[in-house]
């Protein structure tokens, strides 16, 4: 079993920012995004993290920029060790970065959901709507909607991203490019999910990130379709009406729940069973969605 975990990263003499589970560098004109293998649950960095989770994320990521690469423009310029400048060389790096341009990060999240769960599934029961979009009255957990919906966030500086409402984006960033944002990003889910229907996984919802570049054209941005971003199900066995095995972290929820983790920080050290079975389910999302093995495994 593979045991050694990237929780962080030092490149000497390049600034950098961490979030919960990326390093990112400034390198002048371009961005360094690097993914650890931190693994968070809760909105708490956990003690110790998931090997290989960070090259995870960072593959299915570029998976899914190939994919969309001619339908829009994104901000990866390389993913490749031999781009990087000579210092940055660093194998340690290898599979989990990208090389990507700057661009004007739009403070909106810009989630679409096909399946009601989560907060949407909250939402929901209290008023048959989710964000300000009406919703049919008899819907089950995890029921599949009659199309997908654009459920925008407003980005918090700590804590839950909140739910708001089409026109509250629309006030936020404009209502010509709030209705860009809408549409390219239901655009992105639904060609996302007929594929990964094709291969046995279910698309719940999904989160994307979108910035402006210099010419001001909307580029896709950060990550995309990961099972950290995104609610992957097996279509095998779906049945609204409860929970869904997932493709995520749901393992360490579960053990935190176990423990009734109070959700406040320090997070407890994860056991040895948990951090495998959770390796082994992200490592299965890359295989189903892209049909490859995993090149670290």
């Amino acid at each position: 079993m593979k045991t050694t975990a990237l929780l962080t990263t030092s490149l000497p003499g390049r600034p950098k920012r961490a979030g919960k589970v990326r390093d990112i560098y400034d390198l002048g004109e371009n961005l360094l995004i690097v993914a650890t293998d931190r693994i968070s649950a809760y909105d708490v960095v956990m003690p110790n993290g998931i090997p290989d989770k960070g090259r995870v994320l960072t593959q299915i990521s570029l998976f899914w920029l190939e994919r969309f690469g001619a339908r829009i423009p994104n901000h990866l310029i390389s993913s490749a060790l031999q781009d990087l400048p000579a210092d940055l060389r660093n194998e340690e790096l290898d599979g989990r970065f990208m090389l990507c341009r700057k661009c004007r990060v739009l403070p909106v999240e810009c989630v679409v959901r096909g399946y009601l769960a989560g907060s949407g599934w909250k939402e929901y029961k209290a008023s048959k709507s989710v964000c300000g979009v009406k919703l049919p009255v008899g819907l089950k957990h995890c029921s599949k909607l009659p199309g997908p919906i654009f459920t925008p966030a407003g980005k918090a500086q700590s804590g839950h991203d909140e739910n708001i409402s089409f026109e509250q984006a629309a006030a936020v960033v404009g209502a010509e490019l709030a209705g860009q944002l809408r549409d390219r990003s239901i655009e992105l889910y639904s060609a996302a999910a007929e594929y990964a229907a094709g291969r046995g996984v279910i698309v719940a919802d999904t989160k994307f990130e979108w910035g402006l570049d210099d010419s001001g054209t909307l580029t896709l941005i950060d990550e995309v379709l990961t099972p950290d971003s995104s609610r992957f199900w097996p279509a095998e066995g779906y049945k609204p009406g409860r929970d869904q095995p997932s493709y995520d972290k749901q393992f360490v929820r579960n053990y935190l729940d176990k423990i009734k983790f109070d959700h406040q920080p320090p997070g407890p050290v994860l056991p040895t069973d948990i951090v495998q079975k959770t390796r082994d389910k992200y490592i299965e999302a890359y295989t189903k969605l892209t049909g490859k093995e995993f090149p670290w495994a």
